[in-house]
């Protein structure tokens, strides 16, 4: 662990609430989510391919967990402008994208930042992963101004009084929650 500051979340706790403002100009709060389950994705950066491909995957179960009273709020460390750039981000809406690149409620949230695990993503995986990403169409760019390599993406599952019921702090860059998983909690 490289981040002396890497405090995970607990399961079972109350999400810590956020009210903000995401790319497509909506107020994101929270709050207002009760009543629903929530996933929470936390992303590297927006030219990021294993995120993207993460996105992209997320995007397509959107509708379907939808209809099962799920919504998705989505969180990068890229700043705002890097984010509008992006046609495939754009076209994320409604699910909300927050821009976070001083990266509040990743801390809040937990997220860790380590070189070596991000290190051994991409000597592992990153050329399959960036060939997946570009046979999709979906961008990877480096890193624009403050975005970091060390970033480790992590996602929750929050249930209906917004508890935490699954954390998932990815070990790898490509480690996430399997669809099957967010789908039976969705529908339980």
């Amino acid at each position: 662990m490289d981040n002396k500051t890497f405090s995970p979340l607990e399961i079972n706790l109350s999400a810590p609430l956020f009210k903000t403002q995401d790319v497509f100009g909506k107020t994101i709060d929270l709050t207002e989510y009760k009543g629903k389950k929530v996933f929470l994705g936390f992303f590297r950066h927006a030219g990021c391919p294993f995120c993207n491909l993460r996105v992209y995957t997320l995007s397509k179960a959107y509708q379907e967990l939808k209809e099962k009273g799920m919504e998705m709020i989505f969180f990068f460390e890229s700043k705002e402008s890097v984010i509008t750039k992006s046609s495939f981000l754009q076209e994320m809406n409604p699910i909300p994208i927050i821009s976070d690149p001083d990266k509040k409620w990743y801390q809040t949230y937990g997220l860790e930042e380590s070189a070596y695990k991000s290190t051994m993503s991409h000597i592992t995986s990153f050329v399959q992963t960036a060939i997946k990403a570009k046979l999709k169409g979906l961008p990877m760019h480096l890193m624009a101004d403050g975005e970091s390599i060390n970033t480790m993406p992590a996602e929750f599952l929050l249930d209906q009084d917004l508890i935490m019921r699954k954390l998932h702090y990815s070990q790898r860059l490509n480690d996430r929650l399997s669809l099957e998983y967010i789908h039976e909690f969705a529908k339980a």
